[in-house]
């Protein structure tokens, strides 16, 4: 039964991204109010939240998606919802499209039919550029916004209080992680020239990719939260969540990370990729399986240390990521960045020095500063 019958259908687009070949991008219909979390709306920023969860998802709607080719043809792509107000486009790109020289956000269209006729809203689509060498491939939770949800339902429980009552730009930001990110993004891309779709949103030189076990639902609480805290820009991987074993079973973070992350791998056949996780899910048994499935891939894996000592799984798991030559960073602070940076190959670039110096910070009284695995010499 529909909570919000007589409300109108919205589209909630997600962010998406392509390669020559292909341009992934997903949304939803849903009955639910748009999202809004500005400091004059706590109440509306709340009752938004609530209404994510207790949203009317439109089933069997036909969406089509609009896309431009560079050089101005337009194309459009049919799809319908599923039950769960999803449509998902996976399209291939023929002949293939011309990627930039760096990195941007390009924009496409979606448009729909409601009672009041045809109805469109955009959607950002991250190109990376043909120079970009490096992407990074991140978690959310415990990575670069703070929960606590390691210790127990307790603990769990209290950050889905936070979600529901503190805005995004309330959350605590995992510490110097801004900074951190920043540097491994390698700045923003200066567009110069004439306006084009990728003016919209801020690319980074080097593309951002994130995945976590978070639901869908979270989506705009989780940008907006990442564009208070000046973080890079990319697409979410996000979850679909069911009251089921699939959901909430002890393997089921895990596979979905490996899948997504494979799937980002497997489109750019010419970027490696930085893995940034933490402790405190597992992340650090999916990097190893992403490293032990696409060799030469990954350039190096960071993981922040937020809980318990490393499992009897996760030793083995960091052997398996030392055994295949791939740096490999374990700490509880952004701030001992430095050896990381030079292991992912930033050492190499001209503004390195600057970068070193922006994340290196002086390590506070008592905070660990971590261990790395530096790179070794290839055989």
């Amino acid at each position: 039964m529909a909570l919000f019958p007589t409300r109108r259908v919205r589209i909630q687009p997600y962010f998406g991204y392509r390669s020559r070949e292909r341009l992934m991008i997903s949304a939803r219909a849903l009955r639910a109010p748009r999202p809004g979390f500005d400091k004059s709306g706590r109440l509306r920023a709340i009752r938004t939240m609530l209404s994510q969860f207790a949203s009317h998802e439109v089933p069997d709607l036909a969406v089509d998606l609009e896309i431009q080719h560079p050089d101005g043809r337009t194309f459009h792509h049919l799809g319908t919802t599923d039950r769960e107000g999803f449509v998902h486009f996976d399209v291939p790109l023929e002949p293939e499209w011309e990627l930039a020289s760096h990195s941007q956000w390009e924009v496409v269209a979606f448009r729909w039919h409601d009672r009041d006729g045809e109805q469109c809203v955009e959607g950002h689509v991250l190109a990376p550029g043909r120079e970009a060498t490096l992407g990074v491939i991140s978690d959310i939770d415990d990575t670069i916004i703070e929960t606590g949800i390691t210790g127990g339902l307790r603990k769990l429980a209290r950050n889905w209080r936070r979600v529901v009552m503190q805005l995004p730009d309330e959350r605590l930001l995992v510490p110097d992680a801004d900074v951190f990110y920043n540097a491994l993004g390698g700045g923003a891309v200066l567009q110069t020239g004439e306006a084009h779709t990728g003016d919209r949103l801020p690319a980074t030189h080097h593309p951002f990719f994130y995945v976590s076990s978070s639901p869908w639902n979270l989506f705009s609480y989780l940008v907006a939260f990442q564009k208070s805290r000046g973080l890079p820009l990319g697409p979410l991987m996000l979850r679909d969540w069911g009251l089921n074993s699939e959901t909430f079973g002890s393997g089921s973070h895990g596979a979905h990370k490996i899948a997504a992350i494979a799937g980002i791998v497997e489109t750019y056949d010419s970027l490696q990729f930085a893995l940034i996780g933490d402790d405190s899910q597992g992340d650090l048994l999916a990097f190893a399986e992403v490293v032990a499935t696409h060799p030469g891939r990954v350039r190096a894996v960071f993981i922040r240390r937020a809980g318990d000592p490393l499992s009897p799984e996760e030793i083995a798991a960091r052997s398996l990521i030392e055994s295949a030559n791939v740096p490999l960073w374990l700490g509880a602070s952004y701030t001992s960045g430095q050896q990381f940076l030079r292991a992912i190959g930033l050492a190499h670039d001209g503004e390195a020095e600057r970068i070193v110096e922006a994340v290196e910070k002086p390590a506070g009284k008592g905070t660990e500063t971590g261990t790395a695995t530096p790179p070794q010499p290839e055989a």
